[in-house]
């Protein structure tokens, strides 16, 4: 079975009418639950996108059996004030993915938005993380970084305590949660670069805290293959080679510490799975391919698409039949409790 652990909904219009709304009114008129008919949910999913194929055409072709479905950051909106109209907007996407996932059961898991908003506790996210858990079934959520978007002045990194509200949620859940920055409003950082920034940052600000000691059953998995760490891991043991820079230490190398945490493989290159895989190994890795995202195009030297990454797992031929069983499947299937 192929699960595909990072991929991203689609909705219709009519959410986008919602949202425009909200940011027009600022949500002054007051709590209006948004309604969208079963058929367009639906059509969303099978309308022709990205070189003219649909969602799930694209899905049924690549081999995939499941897929996580999130939010797509790029449209989470959470620096918009005020936070109230983050809330709603967030719970309506929420609403459209357990929709799909019921007119899909074969094919679709939820993965829930948090309703995040710059400068707020993360705390105020804990009710809609419980309420998508608990009523809706979905078995993970997406965790962003950087809330405030790319604007000033950022927020405190993931090794903070700022996050422990969240982070104790997820614990007693006993969910994991998908690191995954959003869209970027400064100028300096291009969309897709801000993505990787974010994520090397949360590593590194995780195994630089407390956060592991003091949440050791805290499950992270970080988007696009860790950002930059995987590959710049030189770097990070020689700098962490002395006693005394990190709380953990006493306890374990850096290496030891990575691999606390979970990766996806959203990466497009054969050279870099591999590099991924040898540096945290498989039994950490996650098939993802962030479908629809950044990879969904046709590579115009091979006519297939970017984001069909099940082959160039395949071709890495020091893997054992083990490694691509975790990695496919197994590893997923244990950490989102799959029932599938």
């Amino acid at each position: 079975m192929i699960i595909d652990a990072h991929a991203h909904n689609l909705s219709g219009p009519s959410l986008n009418a919602y949202y425009t709304l909200l940011l027009a009114n600022g949500g002054s008129h007051g709590y209006e639950p948004f309604k969208v008919s079963d058929d367009e949910v639906d059509a969303a999913l099978n309308r022709p996108v990205f070189r003219g194929k649909s969602l799930i055409e694209q899905v049924r072709e690549v081999g995939t059996d499941v897929q996580l479905l999130s939010p797509r950051p790029i449209s989470m909106g959470h620096s918009a004030k005020p936070e109230k109209i983050v809330h709603w907007y967030i719970e309506a996407q929420n609403n459209i993915i357990a929709r799909q996932c019921a007119l899909h059961p074969d094919l679709f898991r939820g993965v829930c938005g948090l309703p995040q908003n710059a400068g707020v506790s993360p705390a105020n996210s804990v009710e809609e993380l419980r309420r998508c858990v608990k009523e809706l079934g979905f078995v993970g959520c997406l965790l962003n970084p950087d809330p405030n978007e790319g604007y000033s002045p950022p927020p405190p990194p993931l090794g903070s305590e700022y996050w422990y509200p969240l982070y104790e949620a997820l614990v007693d859940l006993d969910v994991p949660a998908l690191i995954h920055s959003t869209r970027c409003g400064n100028e300096r950082e291009p969309y897709t670069l801000h993505f990787i920034n974010e994520e090397s940052t949360a590593i590194i600000s995780l195994l630089e805290s407390r956060v592991f000691l003091d949440f050791p059953s805290l499950k992270l998995v970080v988007s696009h293959g860790g950002g930059a760490i995987p590959y710049q891991i030189g770097r990070f043991r020689s700098f962490y080679d002395r006693p005394g820079r990190r709380v953990l230490d006493a306890q374990e190398d850096f290496d030891t510490s990575l691999r606390r945490l979970y990766f996806d493989t959203a990466l497009y290159t054969k050279k870099a799975l591999e590099v991924l895989f040898e540096a945290v190994g498989p039994d950490r890795c996650l098939f993802g391919t962030e479908r629809p995202g950044t990879g969904t195009s046709i590579d115009p030297k091979t006519g297939k698409w970017m984001d069909d990454i099940k082959p160039l797992i395949e071709e890495i031929d020091w893997l054992t039949e083990v490694d691509r069983q975790r990695i496919f499947e197994d590893n997923a299937r244990g950490l989102y409790k799959l029932a599938v």
